[in-house]
C-alpha cells in the first residue's frame, strides 16, 4: 500500500479526482461545443464522446440541507459528478442525453432555476454581508436576493446582447469583484468614536496602520488613550471599523448604496476596463432595496435595447458616449461621476502612494 502524503493546506486541490470520466478521458481534446438550450451546454470530443453540462443557480451561502438536496438530485438524476462555478452555480455533468430532461425537471421541481449560460444575466456574485463579514455597511446577499427575484427571467433566458456580470459588495473594499454592473455601499460620514471603549477594545497602532490615507492618529480623550480622525483626509472607507468596533461608521441615514458600470476583465475585443460611478446616494433600504433594483433594471433595459450583438456594457457605453448613456438610463450626471481626462492621475488613487 502506497504511503499517503501529508495534506496540503494551501492552493487548489487536485481536480482530476473530481472530474467526470469523459472529461478526464478527453482532457484538452474537445472538438466543439453547442448550446442546446439555456442552462445546458454540449461538448463534443475528437473521439466522438459527448458531455452535457446542466447549470442551475444557487444562493451561494448554502445550508447543509440544500447541499444534501443538490447532491441527492445529482445521484438520482445525473451521474454523481458536479462542480461549482465562480459565481456559485452548480453544474451537473452527464454523458447520457436521456438524463438531461429529467435532471432539469428535478432541479426546477426542487425550486432551483436552470440557466445562466451564453448571453444571459449571470448569477450575481456577492460578499458575505451581515451574515459573516465584520465590516459590512449593507447586506450584499440580501441585495442579490432582491435583484435576482426581479431578474430571474434574464438568468433563465439568453436575450442579452452579451453576457452580463453583476456584483454586490457590502463595503467599499469591494471584494465582490469586477463586473459590468456593481452595487457597493458608500459611507458618507467619518466614523463616530466611542472614546470610553477604545482603550479596552482596540489595538491602536493596528488601527492607525490600517487607514489607507493616514487620517487616524493616537489621542488622549478625557484622560484615556483613544484615537482621533482628521476628517479632511478621511475617505469614509470603513477600514478602521473591523479592528476597532468603537469607531462606528455604519449609519442608517448616511450609509448609502452606489452603482458602478463598465467593469470588464476580458480583452476579447478591447482592453480591460475599470468600473465607473453612475449613481450615488441610493437609499440602503432593506429588506428589498427597491431603489437600487429599479436603477439596475433601467440600465439592463437600455443595454438590451441599444447594444449591438456581442457588445459588453463597457463597449456599448464607449460607442454611444457617456452623455447618451445617462440620458438612456435616466440618471442625473454630476461632476463627481466620470473622471477620465489625462490629468486624472492627480485625483484618482491609482497607485500605492499616499497623497496629501
Amino acid at each position: 500500500m502506497a504511503e499517503r502524503r501529508e495534506p496540503i493546506e494551501s492552493g487548489c486541490p487536485d481536480p482530476w479526482q473530481y472530474m467526470h470520466p469523459v472529461m478526464r478521458r478527453n482532457f484538452g481534446q474537445w472538438k466543439y461545443h453547442e448550446h442546446p438550450r439555456p442552462g445546458v451546454l454540449l461538448h463534443v470530443a475528437y473521439s466522438g464522446d459527448k458531455l452535457w453540462t446542466v447549470k442551475a443557480g444557487t444562493q451561494r451561502i448554502l445550508d447543509v440541507f440544500t447541499l444534501r438536496k443538490l447532491c441527492d438530485i445529482g445521484d438520482e438524476y445525473a451521474e454523481g459528478y458536479v462542480h461549482f462555478t465562480i459565481r456559485s452555480n452548480i453544474e451537473y455533468l452527464v454523458s447520457d442525453e436521456s438524463r438531461v430532461a429529467p435532471l432539469i425537471e428535478a432541479l426546477e421541481g426542487a425550486g432551483f432555476v436552470v440557466g445562466g449560460t451564453q448571453n444571459s444575466v449571470a448569477m450575481i456574485s456577492h460578499t458575505q454581508g451581515w451574515l459573516h463579514c465584520d465590516i459590512p455597511g449593507t447586506d450584499a446577499s440580501g441585495v442579490v436576493k432582491s435583484m435576482m427575484d426581479e431578474l430571474v427571467d434574464e438568468f433563465r433566458n439568453t436575450n442579452m446582447p452579451n453576457r452580463v456580470h453583476i456584483t454586490t459588495s457590502c463595503c467599499q473594499i469591494n471584494c465582490g469583484g469586477q463586473g459590468d454592473i456593481a452595487i457597493n455601499v458608500q459611507h458618507t460620514k467619518p466614523p463616530k468614536i466611542n472614546h470610553d471603549l477604545v482603550a479596552n477594545v482596540c489595538e491602536r497602532p493596528s488601527v492607525v496602520a490600517r487607514c489607507p490615507v493616514a487620517a487616524i492618529r493616537p489621542a488622549m480623550v478625557n484622560g484615556k488613550p483613544s484615537l482621533e480622525v482628521d476628517e479632511r483626509k478621511c475617505i469614509c472607507c470603513g477600514a478602521c471599523y473591523p479592528p476597532c468596533p468603537p469607531m462606528q461608521i455604519n449609519d442608517p441615514e448616511h450609509s448609502k448604496l452606489a452603482i458602478w458600470v463598465g467593469g470588464n476583465h476580458s480583452n476579447a475585443r478591447g482592453k480591460p476596463t475599470f468600473q465607473k460611478l453612475v449613481a450615488a446616494g441610493i437609499p440602503n433600504n432593506p429588506p428589498r432595496w427597491p431603489e437600487a433594483t429599479a436603477i439596475v433594471k433601467r440600465i439592463l433595459k437600455a443595454y438590451k435595447e441599444g447594444a449591438r450583438d456581442w457588445e459588453r456594457i463597457n463597449e456599448w457605453i464607449e460607442r454611444i458616449g457617456w452623455p447618451r448613456f445617462f440620458e438612456e438610463v435616466e440618471l442625473p450626471f454630476t461632476k463627481y461621476h466620470i473622471d477620465t481626462w489625462r490629468g486624472a492621475r492627480a485625483s484618482l488613487n491609482s497607485s500605492s502612494y499616499i497623497r496629501f
